[in-house]
């Protein structure tokens, strides 16, 4: 059994920088694809970024392009989500998951997710 939990959310000004971190225990990260997720109130769940265990390949929402960061911090069993330029449209509960198949998995592939951790970014 994998456990997840997110870190990092709180309320932060239009234009400046959070980072999330999604802790592991049961399972190495390293051995899992990680990706993150994030759901606004009264909005379907939506993808924000991936990073696979193969190689290390990252993957981006186009609205978080170019503003985000996915990384490994495998000393630590932890993936970051660097959280930069954030805008109000930011503003959602975010989720890690863990998916232990193969390729860039779908949100439905995922095997385990953590609770959430709440950004809010102001105007």
């Amino acid at each position: 059994q994998v456990q997840l939990v997110e870190s990092g959310g709180g309320l932060v000004q239009a234009g400046g920088s959070l980072k999330l971190s999604c802790a592991a225990s049961g399972r190495t990260l390293s051995s899992c694809n990680v990706g993150w997720f994030r759901q606004a109130p009264g909005k379907e769940r939506e993808f924000v970024a991936a990073v696979l265990r193969s190689g290390g390949s990252t993957y981006y929402a186009d609205s978080v392009k170019g503003r985000f960061t996915i990384s490994r911090d495998n000393g630590k069993n932890t993936v970051h989500l660097q959280m930069n330029s954030l805008k109000p449209e930011d503003t959602a509960v975010y989720y890690c998951a863990a998916h232990l198949g193969f390729g860039l998995p779908r949100g439905y592939d995922y095997n385990y997710w953590g609770q959430g951790t709440q950004v809010t970014v102001s105007s």
